[in-house]
């Protein structure tokens, strides 16, 4: 399991623009992980699947919420990845009203998920192979802080412990 101290997995996430620019066309665009974290500051946070109750609650709300202060306290960039395809991250950030604030990025074959050891099968319940719930700070690559939820808890992984750490 990836650790704080570690550099991010080398990995691809797929990410849908609604509109033509900085070189990305309508649709999926590919994201290299290793590029787009290089000399930023990056809030990312995982969690099992797009539409999903705690995550369209809680989990992104409180991040859109919080922009303003992630980026007070030095953070460049706010990422969500989930185990869904760029088209369905592309209609939750639409639902959620993430332009602009939460980089919604699709990990659909669970790539990044598998790299950093955080995955959670959810066979059984029907969903497959999906990211645990975490969250991370993230400098120029490397991780600074890591928040890892329990099995179906929602207590770690929010903005305001995110955020907390990001003030240092």
């Amino acid at each position: 399991m990836i650790k704080v101290g570690d550099s991010l997995p080398q990995a691809t996430l797929q990410e849908y623009s609604e509109v033509e620019g900085e070189g990305c066309s309508i649709g999926p665009n590919p994201v290299d992980v290793a590029k787009a974290s290089a000399g930023k500051t990056i809030a990312l946070f995982a969690l099992p699947g797009a539409f999903t109750p705690t995550c369209s609650a809680k989990h992104v709300p409180g991040y859109v919420q919080q922009f303003d202060e992630f980026k007070a306290a030095g953070v460049d960039e706010i990422w969500c990845v989930s185990v869904n395809d760029a088209f369905v991250m592309g209609a939750w950030a639409r639902e959620q009203k993430t332009a602009g604030k939460v980089r919604m990025l699709g990990d659909g074959s669970a790539d990044f998920a598998k790299a950093t050891g955080l995955t959670l099968d959810l066979t059984a319940r029907g969903m497959g192979l999906r990211s645990n719930r975490y969250s991370m700070l993230v400098k120029d690559g490397k991780v600074t802080s890591l928040n890892v939820e329990a099995p179906g808890k929602f207590e770690v992984s929010d903005a305001a412990t995110l955020l907390k750490q990001a003030k240092g």
